[in-house]
């Protein structure tokens, strides 16, 4: 049991790990950032209730409606809300990557819990695919989230509720995609690996703005402090 416990934890806390030790910018609310985890773990629980009601009651006939639309939007109004209502006014929410690292870690709460369920029901043998797929896949929906979190409260020419409202929506449309193309059977295998390059792509794209972005915060502050 250690050991499957092991295997399942560790996709997140690496992935989590590289974003973390990305920023190199100042000391991080390590508390908070945790706490964030936290919500995204607990939030499994009611997300999978919800969804087996809805699966019991046959309230969603179709199956592609009910894995590729429903479930995705479900799983990123989750991870939004917790964001919207815990984290984007918290004070220490300090700069545009912070941003990153909550998206991460609300997302990879969730899909560690679910990892965990997973590999306990269905053994160690799907672990690696696992890894590569939807624990990967949570973690840059939830980079993305992030990313989009810390344009709204950083960015002084943006559109601040268009962000708020791209952050929920962009992670959807990528889970979206994402499941629409695991429902295609016969060819889910070719799609979903150029699919994963651009989520990785994009992904590390919206880290590598936010870390600018944040590295640009911090010469400001810097200089006004002289």
């Amino acid at each position: 049991m250690f050991i499957l416990l092991t295997v399942a934890i560790a996709p997140g806390l690496a992935l989590f790990s590289y974003f973390y030790l990305r920023k190199q910018i100042a000391k991080d609310p390590s508390r908070t950032i945790f706490h964030t985890f936290i919500y995204g773990a607990a939030m499994t629980f009611p997300i999978m209730f919800i969804q087996h009601v809805f699966e019991e009651e046959e309230i969603f006939t179709n199956e592609f409606f009910r894995n590729a639309i429903f479930t995705s939007w479900i799983e990123e109004f989750f991870k939004w809300f917790i964001l919207i209502i815990s984290i984007y006014r918290h004070v220490e929410f300090e700069d545009a990557y912070d941003g990153i690292l909550y998206g991460a870690s609300v997302s990879l709460g969730f899909a560690t819990v679910e990892n965990i369920l997973y590999l306990f029901t269905f053994g160690l043998d799907t672990a690696f695919l696992r890894a590569l797929l939807p624990v990967s896949s949570h973690a840059l929906f939830g980079v993305v989230m992030g990313y989009y979190f810390g344009r709204a409260k950083f960015a002084s020419t943006a559109n601040h509720r268009g962000m708020l409202f791209f952050a929920f929506f962009a992670p959807f449309l990528l889970h979206f995609i994402y499941n629409g193309i695991l429902a295609v059977n016969d060819l889910s295998l070719y799609l979903i690996i150029p699919f994963m390059l651009f989520l990785w792509w994009f992904g590390l794209t919206r880290v590598k703005y936010a870390h600018t972005f944040a590295m640009q915060q911090f010469r400001k502050k810097a200089e006004t402090k002289m």
